[in-house]
């Protein structure tokens, strides 16, 4: 069926708080929104005809990272290999990756990052092995030991959170191992005025190296990547906004740590797995879509030690929110091994969000931090009520309030006096539609 629309100009002005910067529609354009008759106030569901089936390869030994976007295609292949390091570039978490994928092994060594030259030796006895989460990127190896859940947690794991000067100071040596008997030590000296400064070394402390990485520098990104071969750094990933999956060679736990190769997806990507309904007949509302970013993952293929070819779930779904908030369905079909890398699977946008329901909710908090325990917020809204929720670092529910008397641009001021210094979430939600937003209390 084809769909005809007349689609009228929105019209938006911008305020701007100390500490944040929003957008809004003006009542024009909210008036002009009504007019849509392309796309409805809620999602709809397309076709089902349009399977479109694709193949992505990572190469021979999974050896390369591929970045996709549902409704672009390929963004960026890099090779999984060239980069050691990776530093959050968004966020307050300042997670830490290290590349165990392709062989690295990271410990925490017990000695303070005072004292560098006594960290000489191998000694895995008396090391802790770290890894990076599968389920979340902000929390990279380095953070192991944070304390980020408790409602006054400063410590990032690597460095602890001074709330004078605002910077994270380094507390802790590593030790990286290739695998091959060589060694690095490692430590990250601070990330301050948005820079991350780290030194490593062989054991011996020979070929010591100091390193920097400027966020601003990749101020699109989720994070920014090093090579401690090449001493440099690298930039090998799309802007955040621009890919949606990550095909690549991760390790995953079952429950040991093991090298998985399959799709991992981005910050703010929401996905939904169904088994037990037939291909075509699954439901995209049927449940809950996790933020894991492991959710499709690699359990999506399995292989059969009596016929030695993999096989794939028939009754199988996943459905992915991409960043416009549309849906898409994907059932994967293939796997060519590590001989080719390849992942082939089926994709299909099923639903579309509506241009009237991407700019339904908006809200803006101010100031962040915030030191007087009065946190104000703006928000604007089509509709007459909202809940508002705040959640701790571990995403506890700490407050709760309704929203009433909404009309248009509202103001509101939430008592934030009995909340612990630390990091918050705000999440607001109306009529199906849900907006978040991070702030500081000091």
């Amino acid at each position: 069926m084809t769909e005809q629309a007349h689609f009228n100009r929105s019209i938006y002005w911008y305020g701007v708080f100390p500490g944040c910067c929003f957008a809004v529609e003006s009542s024009k354009a909210k008036h002009n929104m009504k007019h849509i008759t392309l796309i409805s106030a809620t999602l709809i569901t397309l076709s089902t005809s349009a399977q479109d089936p694709v193949t992505i390869s990572t190469g021979q030994g999974n050896s390369q990272q591929v970045f996709y976007s549902l409704s672009s295609g390929v963004q960026a292949t890099a090779p999984l290999a060239t980069w050691d390091l990776a530093f959050e570039i968004t966020g307050f978490t300042g997670s830490i990756l290290v590349n165990t994928a392709k062989g690295l092994t990271v410990y925490e060594t017990p000695a303070a990052i005072t004292a560098w030259e006594s960290v000489s030796t191998p000694d895995e006895a008396n090391w802790t092995p770290i890894h990076n989460s599968d389920t979340d990127w902000s929390q990279g190896a380095l953070t192991y030991g944070n304390d980020l859940e408790q409602p006054d947690g400063l410590n990032l794991g690597w460095g602890t959170y001074n709330m004078i000067t605002h910077t994270i100071a380094g507390t802790k040596i590593y030790v990286i191992a290739d695998g091959q008997g060589g060694y690095h030590k490692l430590r990250i000296n601070s990330l301050m005025g948005g820079v991350y400064d780290f030194t490593y070394a062989g054991l011996d402390g020979g070929n010591e190296v100091n390193g920097s990485l400027a966020k601003p520098a990749f101020a699109s990104k989720n994070f920014a990547y090093w090579s401690m071969s090449a001493h440099a750094a690298l930039d090998p990933e799309p802007p955040t906004a621009d890919w949606e999956l990550l095909f690549t060679k991760y390790i995953g736990f079952i429950p040991t740590p093991y090298a998985l190769a399959g799709v991992l997806h981005n910050k703010g990507i929401e996905v939904l797995q169904v088994d037990g309904v037939p291909a075509g007949q699954a439901d995209p509302w049927s449940g809950p879509y996790s933020m894991d970013i492991n959710t499709i993952g690699a359990d999506w293929k399995t292989f059969d030690m009596n016929t030695f070819q993999w096989t794939f779930a028939e009754d199988r779904t996943y459905f992915v929110k991409d960043h416009a908030g549309s849906i898409w369905a994907l059932i994967f079909t293939g796997y060519g091994g590590t001989a080719t890398g390849e992942m082939t699977f089926t994709q299909e946008l099923v639903s579309v969000a509506s241009i009237e329901e991407q700019a339904q909710l908006a809200f803006a908090l101010y100031p962040n931090p915030v030191r007087d325990g009065r946190l104000s917020m703006v928000l604007d809204a089509p509709m007459s009520q909202a809940l508002l929720s705040l959640h701790d670092a571990s995403g506890r529910l700490v407050h709760e309030q309704l929203l009433t008397g909404i009309d248009g641009l509202s103001p509101r001021m939430v008592d934030v006096t009995a909340l612990r210094p630390g990091l918050y979430l705000a999440r607001v939600q109306a009529q199906g539609h849900t907006r978040a937003a991070r702030f500081v209390v000091e």
